[in-house]
């Protein structure tokens, strides 16, 4: 069997624990592979290691990073397949989105390969006589990244690539679930240049997130995943001393006013909320029908729904795989099923699916609920799923009320063709990303990722401009060059004369 070991100091380190997790092709149900889960004492000999390579690389030149991640682009894009083929396997997802999931990191690297602008500083000449003031940004030393399964490649490329092109070293902490994506990146940048231990991979389970969290000689720590860990990352994290980005789960909402071209509504909804089998922080889950469209609505999101075909991802005919896990299915099932009685009208039950010749994958079809109330289980929790929940809304300020309501607020889509209630919306709802007749608003790699509430716990968004202030910290110097012509001025008590 198959064995993913740590990439520690430039090359493959085994697992000293004894500890291994199973790795599952969600396809068939099969363990191909197992993971190494690192001690407490193997996170502190990688954490050396970054503490070492900081020495040399946080003095290095922007030319030399950015030489090298130049050179990193370029591999990452000769081998998309191949990291799209080890995510498929893992995950399960099939291999168009992989590939989708590999483009948006590499929208990072590039903007990493820029960092000779984004660290500029400032200056002030003449503030007062014969002082300057400048302000410059430097790295933090070794910080870490804790990464989960649904973007085995992405959400690791949207941490390190940054930190290291503002001179940090980091520590990648994968999901054990599917862990052999992060050590092809790991690789693929030893392979461009980087030096033996500015990137690290650990991998492992709770054990190595809570020696992460703990470690002294860790500055600060990025997350994403649900908002109960993300939660416990921030608390735990700033108790010790540490900068957090913690991002959280979500429920996504998608506002339908009257208006709305709505073939193009539906045809977004689909895609929206079961692309990657659910999968995904920015999916949207739930569609508020404004108005007398309801009926309308939910009949073309049935017809599209009904279309997809679900199979194994390495399938080329396959639009959507299966779910991570059998238990994550059996989870999802789980809201499926219990609906109806809350109140629900189940007009799709995907619960029962299953893909011949794959029988043991973890297979579920996708679930339409219509009439979802707000006090439902389907509603409230992040289902990470394909299950779509349709909530009716008599008008517009009820639909934004409803939304608003929500303790999450990742990301919301209104569609309408009125640009006043568009622009009402961007101003009134309560979210950190905003679609207007666009689903998932993910942003482009230059403006920065990240929600509200309790979608995100700390004061920082991921990558763009607030990833790098993450990763890096002001330092502001006064400076004064006596002219050579001038005698000492002599001892002064008073504060500087600035006019």
């Amino acid at each position: 069997m198959k064995t993913v070991n740590h990439w520690i100091g430039g090359k493959t380190v085994e697992g000293a624990s004894g500890n291994y997790g199973p790795v599952t092709d969600p396809a068939t149900g099969e363990v191909t592979t197992q993971v190494a889960l690192a001690s407490a004492d193997e996170v502190d000999a990688a954490v050396q290691v970054a503490r070492e390579a900081f020495q040399t690389w946080g003095q290095s030149s922007l030319a030399a990073r950015t030489k090298v991640l130049f050179a990193y682009r370029a591999l990452l894009d000769a081998n998309r397949d191949a990291i799209a083929e080890l995510i498929t396997a893992e995950h399960g997802k099939v291999h168009s989105d992989a590939l989708g999931e590999v483009a948006r990191g590499l929208e990072i690297v590039e903007l990493a390969c820029g960092i000779t602008t984004q660290l500029k500083g400032e200056l002030s000449t003449s503030v007062s006589s014969r002082v300057d003031v400048s302000s410059i940004r430097q790295p933090l030393g070794v910080v870490a990244g804790i990464t989960p399964f649904n973007f085995p490649a992405m959400v690791p490329m949207w941490m390190f690539p940054l930190a290291v092109a503002c001179g940090n070293t980091f520590i990648l902490k994968p999901s054990e679930k599917d862990p052999s994506a992060a050590n092809k990146l790991a690789e693929l940048a030893s392979e461009a240049g980087l030096p033996a231990g500015v990137l690290n991979v650990v991998h492992g389970d709770k054990v190595a997130v809570d020696a992460l969290l703990a470690h002294p000689g860790i500055a600060a720590v990025s997350f994403v995943g649900s908002t109960p860990i993300a939660r416990h990352i921030h608390t735990t994290a700033s108790a010790n001393g540490k900068r957090v980005q913690a991002l959280g789960g979500a429920k996504n909402h998608m506002l339908v006013l009257p208006d709305a071209d709505l073939d193009a509504a539906a045809d977004a909804a689909v895609s929206a909320a079961y692309g990657s089998a659910g999968e995904r922080c920015m999916a949207i889950s739930a569609v508020v029908a404004v108005g007398s469209i309801g009926d309308e609505l939910v009949e073309k999101i049935r017809e599209r729904a009904e279309k997809i075909k679900i199979g194994p991802g390495n399938d080329p005919t396959s639009e959507m795989g299966p779910l991570i896990t059998a238990a994550h299915r059996d989870k999802v099932a789980s809201y499926v099923k219990g609906a109806a009685d809350q109140g629900a009208d189940v007009v799709l039950d995907g619960t029962g699916y299953t893909v011949g010749g794959f029988e043991n994958g973890h297979w579920i079809g996708l679930s339409l609920l219509d009439n979802v109330k707000t006090d439902s289980d389907a509603y409230r929790d992040e289902i990470f799923g394909p299950v779509l929940c349709v909530l009716r809304a008599e008008t517009y300020e009820e639909g934004v009320a409803l939304i608003n309501a929500s303790p999450f607020g990742n990301g919301t889509a209104i569609f309408t063709r009125d640009g006043g209630a568009a622009r009402r919306f961007q101003l009134e709802i309560e979210a950190g990303m905003v679609g207007v007749n666009v689903p998932i608003p993910v942003p482009v790699g230059y403006h920065s990722f990240g929600g509200w509430k309790d979608s995100l716990f700390g004061d920082h968004h991921i990558y763009g401009n607030d990833g790098i202030h993450f990763y890096t910290r002001g330092k502001v110097v006064t400076t004064r060059w006596p002219d050579p012509s001038e005698a000492p001025a002599g001892v002064d008590l008073g504060f500087p004369r600035n006019h």
